[in-house]
């Protein structure tokens, strides 16, 4: 067994899979400073002292998803591979200067580059670090508000295989009714639209729906304040991008969504020396 140190910076929310019940995309930093995505994981059926936080170091028996062509993509070697959670990196006040060093390392400017890397057999980049020029917009639109019926009954499937008892069960997760998305330029002044698949963005809306009485536009205004007002407009914002399987290799797509932010305070002038 080889153990694989990884930062975790991404956690995107909880997906229901046809074949692995509830799902959790993760994803982080080696510690030479390259990416990893650790997926298919069943992140809320793991034990809670196995339920990992974003900016913290963990060990896990990883091998090459072979299902998946990314170069980055990795699942945990079996069922039964136990997650350490080893120490956290801390914001440590205005700079984050411990976090910035390693998630800031290689930064992406341009986004129609970074598409052709993507499609380069020879790179095939599907997780990157991106800073935006400009943010232009934050934005939100209704979608589907359950999940379908096959995935229901799936899970109902898969629940019944396993023998899971219904104290055992964990509570569906709410789907989002809601897909919230930035529009911004790069640095050749494209603009463009991604949509927000961070578990941050679903955590928040329904804290903000509890907070707003039940009110789902005010709680949508809560959520673009938070992501617009203060991490676009006070904050050293940088989005993760990863791309999705699905699109990797439709050229005629981009197949990158914000699977997650990075939003430092910006560095004062002292802080440089």
């Amino acid at each position: 067994m080889t153990l694989t140190k990884v930062l975790i910076t991404v956690k995107t929310y909880p997906t229901i899979s046809k074949k692995h019940s509830e799902l959790v995309c993760t994803a982080g930093f080696r510690e030479d400073g390259s990416w990893i995505r650790i997926y298919p994981i069943q992140f809320r059926k793991r034990p809670y002292h196995e339920q990992y936080k974003k900016y913290q170091w963990i060990e896990i028996d990883l091998v090459k998803n072979e299902k998946d062509f990314r170069p980055e993509s990795f699942r945990p070697a079996s069922h039964e591979a136990k997650i350490k959670v080893l120490s956290d990196i801390a914001a440590d006040g205005d700079a984050w200067h411990d976090r910035r060093k390693i998630v800031l390392k290689t930064i992406h400017r341009n986004l129609k580059a970074l598409i052709a890397e993507s499609l380069d057999t020879n790179i095939t980049t599907s997780l990157a670090v991106f800073k935006p020029t400009k943010i232009i917009d934050f934005s939100w639109e209704e979608v589907e508000r359950d999940w379908s019926a096959d995935k229901l009954e799936s899970l109902k499937q898969i629940n019944l295989f396993e023998n899971v008892q219904d104290n055992n069960r964990l509570e569906i997760v709410r789907k989002l009714p809601y897909k919230f998305s930035f529009t911004f330029e790069d640095e050749t002044n494209t603009r463009s639209t991604l949509m927000i698949e961070d578990w941050e963005v679903g955590q928040l809306f329904w804290s903000c729906f509890y907070r707003a009485n039940g009110n789902e536009a005010k709680a949508c205004e809560m959520v673009r304040k938070k992501y617009f007002e203060d991490f676009a407009k006070t904050k050293d914002l940088h989005f993760y991008l990863g791309t999705t399987l699905e699109f990797h290799r439709r050229k005629a797509l981009n197949p990158f969504v914000i699977i997650g932010t990075f939003h430092p305070k910006h560095i004062s002038q002292g802080l440089l020396f």
